[in-house]
C-alpha cells in the first residue's frame, strides 16, 4: 500500500475541497470522475510502466511529483482551455472566466473542438500503438506466428508513419468538406510530435560508447518523462470532455481527474517496483492493443459518437486476456 499512500492523501484533500466547492454531490462526483478515469487508464499505466523502468530513480520520482502536477493542472485544465481559446480566438483569460462562470458555454466550444482533438490524440496513440506492433526486434509474440509476421514488416523504413497517415487520409472521407484541414493537420501534428519524442529518445539510446553512462541515461530520462506527459495528454482529451457528461463545474472535474490521475501514476511505479511486466509477459501487449482500440475509436468518434463505456470495455477484455495467457504461458514453461 505504500505505492498508494500519496494517492490516498490526495483523494482526501481533492474531496476536501470539492465539498467546500460543490457540497457533498461535488464531493461524490469527483470521486465518480477518479473512478472512471482510473478503470480507463489502466492500460496507459501498464504502457507507462514499460517506459518509466527504463529510467533512473530520480526522474522516476520527478514522474510521480512534478509529473501530476503538468497532467492535472496542464493537460487536464489548461490545454483544453487552450484548445477553446486557439478555436474561438476569445483569448486564454476569457476562456478561463468562461470556464469558471459560464461552463455550459465552455463545454459546447470545448466538444466543438473535438474532431481536431481525436485527429491529434488518435494519431499519437496510433503511432504508439504501430512502433510496438511493426517491432521486428520483439522476441515474445501474444498472437503467435500472425504477430511474428507482422513484426517482420517493421524492416521497412517508416511503415508505421505511412500505414498511419494512410490510415488519416482515409478518414477524411467520412468527415464533413468543412472540418476536413483541421482533421488532417491536426492529425499530421500527432504524428510529427511522436516522431520528434520517439527519436531524440533513441537517439540518446544509440549514443557512442566512449559518452558517459550517466550522462545518456539522465538524458534518456528526461525524453522518456516527455513522451510519458504527451502519451497521457493523449489519453486524457477524450476523459476531459467525456467529463462534461457528469458535470459541467470545471473545477470538480479537475479535482476528479487529478484524484485518477494520481492513482494512475501510483499504479505505474507500483508496476516497475513489483516487475509485474516481468511477471505477465503479455500483459504489456495487452495494453498497447489495447491503445490501438483507443487510437481507432477516437478517429471513429471524428463522424460517429462512440460512448465511453465501449472504450473501457474494450481496454479491459483486452488486459485480462493478457494476464490470462500470460498465466498460461507461465504455467507452460514452468512444466
Amino acid at each position: 500500500m505504500q505505492h498508494f499512500r500519496v494517492s490516498f492523501i490526495v483523494t482526501l484533500v481533492c474531496l476536501a475541497i470539492a465539498v467546500y466547492w460543490g457540497g457533498a454531490m461535488g464531493a461524490f462526483i469527483a470521486a465518480i470522475l477518479g473512478v472512471l478515469e482510473v478503470s480507463l487508464s489502466f492500460d496507459n499505466a501498464v504502457v507507462n510502466a514499460s517506459i518509466l523502468k527504463r529510467m533512473d530513480e530520480r526522474w522516476q520520482q520527478y514522474f510521480l511529483t512534478w509529473g501530476i502536477l503538468i497532467a492535472v493542472f496542464g493537460m487536464r485544465l489548461l490545454f483544453p482551455i487552450a484548445i477553446v481559446a486557439a478555436a474561438t480566438g476569445i483569448g486564454f483569460v476569457g476562456v478561463t472566466d468562461m470556464a469558471l462562470h459560464d461552463p455550459e458555454q465552455y463545454a459546447t466550444h470545448l466538444k466543438a473542438s473535438h474532431i481536431q482533438i481525436a485527429a491529434f490524440g488518435g494519431m499519437f496513440l496510433l503511432m504508439v500503438f504501430f512502433s510496438f506492433l511493426f517491432d521486428d526486434a520483439k522476441e515474445l509474440h501474444w498472437l503467435g506466428k500472425l504477430e511474428e509476421k507482422i513484426a517482420s514488416f517493421g524492416k521497412l523504413e517508416s511503415i508505421e508513419i505511412i500505414l498511419a497517415l494512410s490510415l488519416l487520409l482515409g478518414s477524411q472521407y467520412a468527415l464533413p468538406q468543412e472540418v476536413r484541414l483541421e482533421a488532417l493537420t491536426a492529425g499530421v501534428f500527432g504524428v510529427i510530435l511522436f516522431v520528434i519524442v520517439d527519436s531524440l529518445s533513441n537517439l540518446f539510446e544509440d549514443e557512442e560508447e566512449g559518452e558517459e553512462m550517466a550522462e545518456v541515461i539522465k538524458k534518456g530520462s528526461v525524453m522518456s518523462f516527455l513522451y510519458l506527459e504527451v502519451l497521457d495528454a493523449s489519453f486524457s482529451f477524450d476523459g476531459v470532455i467525456g467529463a462534461f457528461a457528469i458535470t459541467q463545474d470545471v473545477v470538480i472535474i479537475m479535482l476528479g481527474l487529478a484524484i485518477g490521475a494520481m492513482f494512475v501514476r501510483s499504479l505505474t511505479v507500483f508496476l516497475v517496483r513489483k516487475g509485474t511486466l516481468d511477471e505477465y509477459v503479455f500483459l504489456e501487449h495487452g495494453a498497447h492493443y489495447a491503445i490501438g482500440t483507443l487510437a481507432a475509436i477516437m478517429l471513429i468518434s471524428m463522424s460517429h459518437e462512440i460512448p465511453e463505456v465501449v472504450t473501457g470495455l474494450v481496454g479491459a477484455v483486452l488486459i485480462g486476456l493478457s494476464v490470462f495467457s500470460s498465466i498460461r504461458y507461465k504455467k507452460k514453461h514452468a512444466e
